[in-house]
């Protein structure tokens, strides 16, 4: 060393201090870059197998098509980057869910390596054609899940066809039921119209409602009515459409009437009635008793001989 370079010199036992304080954090440092912790490692991932699943290529979803009674077939692929050994349990959800299968439902990953899970997705022999939706859940052993989105078309002619039901008319309030009756998924439209005694009092034209009704799928929406009339007699008529030249309307009657006028006509009529029978009751009782009043004397004692009954004016018997 360069005599003119200046330097410190540290005590013996001062660098023994710091040896000591610096070799626990020396020697647990390769066991802490092993081991990522309990639980799921972070950073794994679960997607659609092959183009590219690890880059700008990856397939967004799986995408499978064929007729009723086939199985369909793919693959999942599951990176585990991180130096712990990934477990993950991998299950179907959704319309779809029920007919995915896999070739193992728990699969463990060794650190830094991809496994490539084939799976199928067995089309019963009365699946209806159409689309239908799914997803792969995968889920680790520390409860953090991936999602993998499954996409499937049934082969086979395709039915648009749905249904207004169970129409009521209560208050300000129409309520009905949308029914999908075909094997499409369908967007409807409503049109609503109410016809009084004196007119048309509601006139809606045909909008999109925000509900989606996949096949077979009933729904119980509710119309709000704020001007509905406080006396009348109306009909309401709802009609729907959906893509596919799908369409139905249904109809329900109801009495609009004011409760409190009717209420109070109800008790005057009811108290006219009872003041005519009070009066025909009085005039009935004053004749009955005019009627059988005993006869008296001249003075007003007893009458002077027993009455005999008159049997023609003028005569006596």
């Amino acid at each position: 060393m360069d005599p003119s370079t200046p330097y410190v010199r540290l005590p013996w036992t001062l660098c023994l201090r710091l040896l000591a304080a610096l070799l626990p954090a020396l020697l647990l440092a390769p066991a802490a870059a092993a081991d990522d912790g309990p639980g799921a490692p972070a950073g794994w991932t679960a997607r659609p197998a092959g183009g590219g699943s690890a880059g700008r290529d990856a397939r967004p979803y799986v995408y499978l098509e064929g007729a009723p009674a086939t199985v369909l077939q793919d693959r999942l692929s599951v990176t585990n980057p991180t130096r712990a050994p990934l477990t993950v349990r991998l299950r179907g959800d959704g319309r779809a869910g029920p007919w995915l299968r896999f070739a193992a439902d728990t699969v463990t990953v060794p650190a830094r390596t991809r496994a490539d899970v084939p799976f199928a997705l067995a089309l019963p022999g009365n699946a209806t054609p159409g689309d239908l939706a799914g997803e792969i859940v995968a889920a680790a052993d520390g409860g953090e899940e991936r999602r993998v989105p499954v996409r499937a078309r049934v082969g086979g002619p395709t039915l648009a066809a749905l249904t207004v039901e169970d129409v009521e008319v209560s208050g300000r309030t129409i309520r009905y039921a949308l029914v999908n009756r075909g094997n499409t998924p369908l967007r409807p439209r409503l049109a609503v119209r109410a016809d009084g005694v004196f007119g048309t009092l509601l006139d809606r034209r045909a909008r999109p409602l925000d509900v989606e009704l996949a096949p077979g799928r009933r729904v119980e929406l509710t119309e709000p009515w704020p001007e509905a009339p406080a006396l009348d007699f109306v009909t309401v008529r709802l009609r729907v459409a959906a893509e596919g030249g799908a369409r139905d309307e249904a109809a329900a009657s109801a009495a609009y009437v004011p409760v409190a006028p009717v209420a109070g006509g109800g008790l005057l009529a009811l108290g006219v009635l009872a003041v005519l029978g009070t009066g025909a009751y009085r005039r009935r009782d004053r004749r009955g008793a005019a009627t059988t009043r005993p006869a008296t004397g001249p003075h007003g004692g007893q009458p002077a001989e027993e009455s005999r009954p008159l049997v023609k004016a003028g005569a006596e018997s």
